[in-house]
Formats: C-alpha cells, sequence, structure tokens
C-alpha cells in the first residue's frame, strides 16, 4: 500500500469516527446545551480524555513503535511478542496504581485541577467528582488500546486502531437517544453519559484485541520487571507524552481558567469538535503512518526515502487543512447553526461557539503540521528536544489564557491555544531545518503556493454564496433548508478548490486517482 493509501485508511476511519462525533455533538447540544451539567460533563470527560490523548497520540506512537518495529526486524515475532509481554504488565500494574490513587484524590483534582471555579457551587462541584471518577477507569482501556494499537501499526495493520473511535460516539449516540427518548434530566443524562464512557472504553479495547489476535500475536500478563528495554521505553516515552499531548495539556489549562464562567467550557467543546475533524482526518493520520514509515527508512539508513515521506506528509497536510482553516473562518455561523442550534442550544450560544471556531481554525495547520512533524524527531528517538518545545509553548498558552480571558473570554482562550501552536510549529520546523533532518524539496516549494492560491480562492467564493444566500441560514429558517444551503456551500468550495489545485498542478492528480480507485475496489 503507498503512503498516500495508508494515510487514506487510517484518515478515512478516523473522519467516520469525526463524523459520527459530530451526531453525538449534536445530540449533546440539544440535551444539554451550554447549561451547567453541559461544562461538568465535558470537565470530567477532558481529564481522562488527556490521558487517552496522551498515551494514544503521544507516548506509545513516539517510544513503542520504534522499539516495537526493531524487535521485529531483529528478533522476529517472538522477539516482538515477548517485548509486548514485558510493556503490558508494566503498563498495566502502573496504570492500576494511578487510576486507584486518581480515585481517591479526586475531589482535590477538581478543585485544584479539572474545575477550580466549580469550588463554591456544590451541585456542580459534587457533580464533576462524581463524573470524574466513573470515568477515569477510562485510562486503563485507552492506554492499553494504545499499546496494541501500535503493536498493530507496525505490522501495517491500522484500520481497527483508527476505526475503535467510532465505538465511543457509538455508544454515546445510543446513550443520548435513550436519554431523549425518556425525557432525562440533564443530571441523569451526564451520569447516564459518564457510564456510556466506561463502556465504550471496554468495546474499542476489544475490537483492537481481536485483531492483534488475528495478526498471530499472542500474550499474556507478565510480572512487572524494570528490563533495560521497558527503561528505554520509560526514557522516551515520558517525554514524548508531554509532547504529544501540547493540544491536550493546553485545553485543560484553558478550562481551568474558563471554569469561573458559565457555559464556557460547553462553548470551547463544541467548537473544538468542529475543527477536530479535519485535525483528527489529517493530522492524526499523517503523524500515525509517518512514524512507522520513517522509522524504517532511518534503520534502513535510506535518507532519501526519509525526506521524501516527510515532504509528501507536510504537502498532505497542508492540502487539506489549509483549505479546511479558511471554510471554518468564512462560514463558521452557517455551520455552528446547522449543526447545533436546537432544543437547549440557542442562537446566542451559536454565535458566541462560532465566533470560538473562527479563532480556532486560524491554528489548525499549525495543529496538524505539529503531528506531521514531531514524527521526525521520535523516529530518531529524540523525544527530549520536542518536550522542550512542549513546556515552552504551554508556558505561552497559560500566560497569554490567564491575561486574555478577562478581555476576551472564551475566544482568549482560543487565541492563547493558537499563539502556543503556531510557536511549536516554528521551533519544532526550524530545528529540523537547521540540523538537516528536513530538506524541503522542489516539490514541495512548487505546490505549497498554489494550494495556498487555491484555498483563497475557495475561501473568497463561499464567503460571496454564503452572504447572497444569507436568508437561508437565519434562526428561523427551516432545519431543511438550512442544511440545503450549508451542502451548496460545501459542495461550490470543494469545486472551487479540487478543481483550481488540480488545474494548477498543486496535487499530484495521478496519486489522488490512485486512492480513489483503490476505496473503489474496497467498495466492489
Amino acid at each position: 500500500m503507498s503512503l498516500v493509501g495508508k494515510f487514506a485508511t487510517v484518515g478515512g476511519a478516523t473522519f467516520a469516527s469525526r463524523l459520527f462525533g459530530f451526531a453525538r455533538e449534536t445530540l449533546m447540544a440539544a440535551a444539554l446545551g451550554a447549561g451547567p451539567m453541559a461544562d461538568v460533563f465535558y470537565a470530567a470527560f477532558r481529564f481522562p480524555n488527556l490521558f487517552r490523548r496522551l498515551f494514544a497520540e503521544g507516548a506509545f506512537n513516539a517510544a513503542f513503535v520504534p522499539l516495537f518495529s526493531k524487535e521485529i526486524e531483529e528478533n522476529g515475532m517472538d522477539g516482538a511478542k515477548r517485548f509486548a509481554e514485558q510493556v503490558f504488565g508494566v503498563l498495566f500494574s502502573a496504570l492500576f496504581l494511578i487510576t486507584l490513587v486518581m480515585e481517591l484524590a479526586m475531589p482535590l483534582l477538581v478543585r485544584f485541577i479539572i474545575a477550580p471555579g466549580f469550588v463554591g457551587d456544590d451541585m456542580k462541584f459534587d457533580m464533576a467528582v462524581r463524573l470524574s471518577a466513573i470515568m477515569f477507569p477510562y485510562l486503563i482501556c485507552m492506554s492499553l488500546l494504545a499499546m496494541m494499537s501500535g503493536m498493530l501499526n507496525s505490522m501495517h495493520r491500522y484500520f481497527a486502531a483508527a476505526i475503535a473511535p467510532v465505538f465511543l460516539n457509538f455508544v454515546l449516540i445510543g446513550v443520548l437517544g435513550i436519554g431523549l427518548w425518556r425525557g432525562s434530566m440533564p443530571a441523569e443524562m451526564a451520569n447516564l453519559l459518564a457510564w456510556g464512557v466506561l463502556a465504550a472504553g471496554l468495546i474499542q479495547l476489544l475490537v483492537v484485541y481481536v485483531d492483534v489476535r488475528r495478526a498471530g500475536i499472542r500474550f499474556g500478563f507478565m510480572l512487572p520487571k524494570m528490563t533495560p528495554k521497558i527503561k528505554r521505553l520509560l526514557a522516551l516515552a515520558v517525554p514524548a507524552a508531554v509532547t504529544g499531548g501540547v493540544i491536550q495539556i493546553n485545553q485543560i489549562i484553558g478550562q481551568a481558567v474558563a471554569s469561573g464562567k458559565d457555559g464556557a467550557i460547553a462553548a470551547l467543546q463544541y467548537s473544538d469538535r468542529l475543527y477536530q475533524l479535519p485535525l483528527g482526518v489529517v493530522g492524526v493520520a499523517g503523524g500515525v503512518v509517518l512514524l512507522p514509515e520513517l522509522s524504517r527508512a532511518l534503520k534502513a539508513g535510506n535518507d532519501k526515502e526519509a525526506s521524501y515521506v516527510q515532504n509528501r506528509t507536510i504537502e498532505f497536510v497542508l492540502f487539506l487543512t489549509l483549505p479546511a482553516a479558511l471554510g471554518l473562518m468564512v462560514i463558521a455561523p452557517e455551520i455552528t447553526r446547522v449543526l447545533y442550534e436546537r432544543g437547549a442550544f440557542g442562537p446566542q450560544t451559536t454565535a458566541l461557539v462560532a465566533s470560538i471556531m473562527t479563532v480556532y481554525a486560524f491554528g489548525l495547520p499549525a495543529f496538524a503540521l505539529t503531528k506531521a512533524l514531531q514524527p521526525a524527531f521520535y523516529a530518531r528517538e529524540n523525544t527530549k528536544l520536542p518536550m522542550r518545545f512542549t513546556l515552552i509553548a504551554v508556558v505561552i498558552n497559560s500566560a497569554l489564557a490567564i491575561s486574555l480571558f478577562p478581555v476576551l473570554a472564551e475566544r482568549g482562550i482560543a487565541l492563547a491555544e493558537v499563539v502556543s501552536g503556531w510557536t511549536n510549529v516554528l521551533l519544532l520546523g526550524g530545528t529540523l531545518v537547521i540540523s538537516g533532518h528536513l530538506r524541503v524539496d522542489a516539490t514541495l516549494m512548487r505546490r505549497g503556493p498554489l494550494i495556498i492560491v487555491s484555498a483563497l480562492a475557495m475561501a473568497g467564493t463561499i464567503w460571496f454564496l454564503a452572504d447572497y444566500f444569507s436568508g437561508w441560514f437565519q434562526p428561523q429558517t427551516p432545519f431543511l433548508t438550512q442544511l440545503g444551503g450549508l451542502m451548496l456551500l460545501l459542495l461550490a468550495a470543494s469545486i472551487v478548490y479540487f478543481g483550481l489545485v488540480l488545474a494548477t498542478g498543486g496535487v499530484n492528480r495521478a496519486l489522488l486517482l490512485r486512492v480513489v480507485e483503490r476505496k473503489t475496489r474496497r467498495k466492489s
């Protein structure tokens, strides 16, 4: 399978997950709006979700994949299996202890980290403690899933790990549907959702475990033992966990700052979901595929192949995130109204979420490029330098979030994350270029400006059309009319952007055709 084909496999599965995530968030907005229970649920869910993203998209993709790939190359599948058993024993034991401590300390965590602004509101504080305690064991499921996903990625099996998050959305959509049908009150709905998250974690772990067994790997529990290989894994994983979770760490900081204002956490979450769709499809897919590809090329001493993979990944990220970012900036109100505005989610909340999403859109290319640049360090088993850059970005985010929130409210928190994201990209990219590990090739230099021009032309087109058809997007307009108008804007955007980028040579037409043909063959 080609590099783009692998991107398409992971990106397609991730797209399905994020699409069902939209359905979930739409039901959530209708059921909870931006009220107190929405704030409480999202604050409680953010904490275990932080650890999920640290492990799934950070530490194990950065540390475990290169070492597991090395075991396969040097000692075959038997050696890789022994290494996996050692890691499983240490990981499960550590996670069990962490979960036990966190459960006992949950009131303190809510008070000082998760939502300091809830202190003084007994109802919100107690509910946040209860929901956090229910959902925190989700961490165990997601961390073990991350380990098994790393094994599958190292063996070129990407689909099961990429599709597993869909089941979280399936379960929560089912819970929301039942709750809305029963007419559940917001507090009861939030409680049901918390138990749904835990159940979904178990299902996701089972999906990936079955694929590991199908790949011919069977491993059991070993008592934890600090072997040299485990020590090497931890030396790589701890910095990578911090580095890979920079977006989530910044969001936790933003959540803590925003928790003092009613509805702020929920508004940030709804806007986060909108820009996470293109980020997940492009940034995460690129990072997941790039790391094992780079690791193999570098271990084989093939610097030319490594450079080609890096340049094509950056090109792929720009190709899809630039039009997505400009589109989110231009038609944020229309997208927000169609997806969310119903039930407890009113026009005032639409305006707030749209304004936050517009700010986040400026950072979308940076958030995705971070995922594309970090593997260049991880594949060389260098996780400490990206961690230092992450800490710099986190300090900048913290300072800006605290200083801007009193002035710009939720938009100040979003702006702090955007500035932090671009700072991280400049540090990562600049270091790679200076060290000679990233050489921008002529193809990227030629296609990059063409992609930018095509994306700007697309943005101008849909801005004009959105203004021309503004009557279709009023709060009183029927939903189907609004949906039809949004589909028209997206269709026009696709025709203009893809038409221009193909006509000008901003993307390899033959490469895209091969991806489409591959998908067509799979469906048939």
